[in-house]
């Protein structure tokens, strides 16, 4: 009723007054917690109990550190672990969010990447009073590090939070000593999708051009930042030893498209039928798994690696931090 009778302007500011009332009837922890997020704000955290994850690395920081109670609500990038979060009320997309479906569910917190929009709702939330912790995306072991330390800090949960980023740790340096055997890097092509024949491969500065680089691997795309779409002439003329992608629900790139695409049926990839897919989140997603999917990645372009990437046990999939 509130979007059919009420114009935006008027419906913000209606949201805003009950999201106040929500948060002043709410019972917070003992003292305020103050943290400075992505963009450099300090921000002022009363309580935690009803907090909404706003992307699926903090979500799944969320769950490792024993706090999945506190989840009011997810995004659809938050997808594992499957058990934790199926029962959990969904406000979509994080780029594409509206300020009604977050506003809605009444959090007393909001943890968001950095990446979550649009910039409206966005500015609907904070004109809402909620507390909006916009958590960095530097993709590196430091960032990834980091981004579990602020979480735990606008959680109150720091010694938990610290547990956390120490077995995380030590799983980047298990990593290290995997890679330290690799003799010769192959050049790898990460590919998103492919699309009526073009295929959108990553460049520098995104997730994938660092998963390449932690599995011991070479980005064969170095001419750009970010994914772009490459012609057949580009795809050849890198020559990929292999290509990586991830499984999604539609514009997935499969192996047996790989093989019939006339661009990359030329590429050394092709002809060591080397193409390795894997699940987005764990991926891409630079949560506490990535140095278990490096690892794996790692494991599948090297497979004289197999043995020792097997001996490569995960301290953060059983480390037991809790607040």
């Amino acid at each position: 009723m509130i979007g059919s009778l009420v114009s935006p302007p008027a419906r913000y500011a209606l949201l805003s007054v009950l999201a106040a009332t929500v948060l002043a009837a709410t019972p917070g922890f003992a003292g305020d917690i103050a943290v400075r997020d992505a963009h450099g704000r300090e921000v002022t955290i009363t309580d935690t109990s009803r907090t909404l994850s706003i992307g699926g690395a903090i979500t799944e920081v969320l769950v490792a550190l024993g706090l999945e109670h506190r989840i009011a609500g997810i995004d659809s990038t938050s997808t594992y672990p499957p058990a934790a979060v199926k029962d959990k009320p969904n406000v979509g997309y994080l780029r594409q969010l509206s300020a009604e479906g977050v506003i809605g569910l009444n959090p007393t917190l909001i943890l968001a990447m950095d990446s979550a929009g649009p910039k409206p709702t966005m500015q609907a939330i904070e004109s809402a009073k909620i507390p909006l912790v916009l958590i960095p995306e530097k993709l590196t072991e430091q960032g990834l590090l980091d981004k579990i330390r602020l979480i735990g800090r606008a959680m109150n949960a720091d010694a938990a939070a610290s547990c956390l980023a120490n077995a995380v740790a030590e799983d980047f340096d298990q990593l290290r000593l995997l890679r330290a055997k690799i003799d010769r890097p192959l050049r790898v092509m990460f590919v998103m999708s492919l699309v009526n024949g073009q295929a959108m491969a990553a460049g520098r500065n995104t997730a994938a051009d660092e998963i390449i680089e932690l599995s011991g691997g070479v980005n064969a795309i170095d001419g750009y930042d970010g994914y772009k779409p490459i012609n057949d002439e580009a795809i050849v003329a890198a020559k990929p030893d292999a290509v990586l992608t991830i499984r999604r629900s539609r514009d997935t790139f499969e192996a047996d498209a790989f093989y019939a695409h006339p661009g990359f049926a030329l590429t050394p990839a092709a002809k060591n039928r080397a193409f390795v897919s894997m699940d987005g989140l764990y991926l891409l997603g630079f949560g506490p798994r990535t140095p278990a999917a490096a690892r794996d990645v790692a494991a599948t372009l090297y497979p004289q690696l197999a043995s020792q990437a097997g001996d490569f046990k995960p301290k953060a999939a059983s480390a037991v931090c809790r607040p």
